[in-house]
C-alpha cells in the first residue's frame, strides 16, 4: 500500500513511451475535462436507462452517480480509474418489489429504496472482509460458473416485463421492433465512440422516427413537450425516503453478489491494461461502492457499480488517470440540477423504452453466457449443468418460495439457489473424485 492517501499525479503533454496515461498521470486542465466529458456520455445512456426501467428520477440518478464516483475516488485514494453508474443488476428485483408497470415514475419506489441500501450495506462488508483477508473466499464461493448462471437468470426474469411493455397496441408494438432494429444497425455499421454509445443513439433515432410518425404524420400517441417547455434550467431533483421492508431487503440485497463479481472484474481488466497491481485496492473499491450505493438508496436512487462502457473509452484513449474522472462526476453533478434534462428524458416514449428494454435485458443474459465463455467453464461436469439448469428455470420462470407472509421471488431463489447447488454439488463432486483417485492407488 502507498505512504500517501492520494497519489501525486504527474502532468503529461503527451503520450509515455509505452502509449498511456497511468492512474496516476494526468494530461493538461483542458484534455482532462474533454476526456471527463467522453466518460460522461459514455456511462450517460445506461445511467439513464435503467432508472427510466424501474421508474426513477433520471435528475436523481446522474446526480448520485456522480457523488457517488467522487466518493469511490475518495476512498479509493485516486488510485482506481472508474464511473459508478446505475446498476442494470437492481432492475428486475426493484420492479419485483415494487410492481413496476415501466410508465412515469415508481409509486412504490420507497420499498426498494431500504433493499438497496441494504445491499449496499452488505457490499460495503464484504469490502471490509477483502481488506482484511483478501478475495480467494468470494471466488471459491462465486465462481465464474455461479455469477454466469444468476446474470444470465435476471436477464431472463426480465424479459415478459419487456415484452409486455410493448403489447399496448399494435403500433407499440412495431415502433418497439423499430427501436431494436434502430439500435442493432447502430451497433453494426458504425464504429469507436458511436459504436460503443449505441443504445443511446439508437435510442435518440427511434425517438426521432416516432416523433416524425406520432407527432408528424398522426400515428399513435404523440410526443408530448409541454412538460420541456415548463422545466427550469436549474433546480433540486426529486428525492424519495426508503422505507425499510424485510421481503425487499431479502430479495435486493443479494445483488451485491453480482457487484462484487462486476466490480471484481473491472479491476482486473483495468489492471491488465494498466500493468499496474489493484489487487491492494479491491477491498477499498467495494468498501467505495457499497458506499455510494447505500447513499444513492437514502436519496431515491438505484444501487450504482463501475461501468465497462467507460474501459472501452479507456482503451482507446489510453487515458487512464484518475482526475478523468473527477472530471466525468463535475459533469453529472451539473446535469443532475437540470429539471430542464429530466423533462427531455421524460419525453422518450413508451414503446420506444420498451424497446431499448428488450435490448438491454437480453444483453444482461448474455453477459451471463459470456462470463461462461470467459472462464472456459465446464459444462461436461454434471455439478455445473445442473446448477445452472436449475438456476435459469428458476429465474426465467419466476419461481417464487413462501414462508409464511415472507415469499423470495424468482431472482431470489435463482441467486440463493445458484450458491447453494454450487457448493453441495461440488463439494460432492470433489469427494467421490478424491474416492476414485484413492482406490486407484
Amino acid at each position: 500500500m502507498a505512504s500517501s492517501w492520494f497519489p501525486r499525479w504527474q502532468k503529461k503533454s503527451a503520450m509515455t513511451e509505452n502509449g498511456l496515461i497511468a492512474p496516476d498521470e494526468t494530461l493538461p486542465l483542458g484534455q482532462t475535462l474533454v476526456l471527463g466529458l467522453q466518460h460522461a456520455v459514455a456511462m450517460f445512456g445506461a445511467t439513464v436507462l435503467m432508472p427510466l426501467l424501474m421508474g426513477l428520477d433520471p435528475n436523481l440518478a446522474i446526480l448520485v452517480s456522480g457523488i457517488g464516483t467522487l466518493l469511490f475516488f475518495f476512498i479509493t485514494g485516486g488510485r482506481v480509474p472508474s464511473y459508478l453508474g446505475s446498476s442494470a443488476a437492481f432492475v428486475g428485483v426493484v420492479i419485483a418489489v415494487t410492481g413496476f408497470n415501466g410508465q412515469g415514475l415508481n409509486t412504490n419506489l420507497s420499498l426498494a429504496l431500504g433493499g438497496v441500501i441494504a445491499c449496499g450495506a452488505l457490499y460495503t462488508l464484504i469490502g471490509f472482509v477483502v481488506m482484511k483477508v483478501g478475495t480467494g473466499w468470494i471466488e471459491r464461493l462465486m465462481p465464474p460458473v455461479v455469477t454466469g448462471a444468476v446474470v444470465m437468470a435476471i436477464g431472463l426474469n426480465l424479459a415478459p416485463i419487456a415484452v409486455h411493455s410493448v403489447s399496448a397496441s399494435m403500433f407499440d408494438s412495431w415502433m418497439a421492433v423499430m427501436t431494436v432494429l434502430c439500435i442493432g444497425l447502430v451497433a453494426v455499421f458504425t464504429r469507436g465512440m458511436a459504436q460503443r454509445l449505441l443504445i443511446l443513439i439508437g435510442l435518440i433515432v427511434a425517438w426521432a422516427l416516432y416523433a416524425l410518425l406520432t407527432n408528424g404524420l398522426g400515428f399513435g400517441k404523440p410526443v408530448d413537450f409541454s412538460a420541456l417547455n415548463n422545466a427550469a434550467w436549474f433546480g433540486l431533483p426529486h428525492t424519495t425516503a426508503p422505507v425499510f421492508n424485510m421481503q425487499a431487503i431479502v430479495l435486493i440485497a443479494p445483488v451485491a453478489i453480482i457487484l462484487v463479481a462486476e466490480n471484481l472484474g473491472h479491476l482486473k481488466a483495468v489492471a491488465g491494461m494498466t500493468g499496474r497491481n489493484l489487487d491492494p485496492w479491491m477491498g477499498r473499491a467495494f468498501v467505495g461502492d457499497g458506499l455510494a450505493t447505500m447513499l444513492s438508496g437514502a436519496m431515491g436512487g438505484s444501487g450504482v457499480t463501475t461501468y465497462a462502457e467507460n474501459i472501452g473509452v479507456m482503451t482507446v484513449t489510453k487515458v487512464y488517470s484518475t482526475l478523468a474522472f473527477v472530471a466525468a462526476a463535475l459533469i453529472a453533478l451539473l446535469l443532475g440540477f437540470s429539471p430542464k434534462f429530466g423533462a427531455l428524458i421524460h419525453t422518450i416514449p413508451g414503446p420506444v423504452i420498451g424497446g431499448a428494454s428488450i435490448v438491454v435485458f437480453g444483453l444482461i443474459a448474455v453477459a451471463g453466457a459470456r462470463i461462461w465463455v470467459q472462464n472456459h467453464v465446464d459444462f461436461s461436469q454434471n455439478g455445473n449443468l445442473i446448477m445452472v439448469a436449475t438456476t435459469l428455470v428458476l429465474g426465467a420462470g419466476d419461481f417464487a418460495l413462501k414462508m409464511g407472509s415472507f415469499t423470495l421471488g424468482g431472482i431470489g431463489t435463482a441467486t440463493f439457489g445458484a450458491i447453494l447447488l454450487n457448493v453441495i454439488l461440488q463439494r460432492r463432486g470433489a469427494a467421490l473424485a478424491n474416492t476414485a483417485t484413492r482406490s486407484q492407488l
